[in-house]
């Protein structure tokens, strides 16, 4: 079955110093390295600051358009990774082991029981 791991921080991460970006980084590639070694990591991504966002949602009849997310919030979607695993324990045991985990959430979600692949 695939799980998103979907991963929420405060937009802060680039306004830290260089030396303590790059040592996350670091971590992040290897969580991910660990991913890709043991076969269940599906695809995933770094998603540009929400300012870069556009909604789109429907009121009405009318469809509304516009820039940024949603909704206020303190933390942002940031990323995700797609896995294969076995089971919900399987995704949340590498959940644990996100590095995102010490400084926001990892939200562990399953596809929808009905998904076309």
């Amino acid at each position: 079955m695939q799980y998103a791991l979907l991963f929420y921080t405060t937009e802060t991460f680039d306004s830290l110093p260089s030396a303590e970006r790059q040592d996350w980084l670091a971590q992040m590639n290897a969580w991910r390295q660990s991913l890709a070694d043991a076969g269940v990591l599906r695809g995933g991504l770094r998603l540009a600051p929400s300012a870069t966002a556009t909604s789109v949602r429907r009121d009405g009849d009318e469809l509304l358009v516009t820039d940024g997310p949603f909704a206020e919030t303190k933390e942002i979607l940031g990323g995700f990774m797609l896995l294969e695993c076995a089971d919900l324990d399987a995704a949340l045991a590498w959940a644990r082991r996100c590095p995102i985990s010490k400084i926001g959430t990892v939200e562990v979600r399953p596809e929808h029981p009905d998904a076309v692949h």
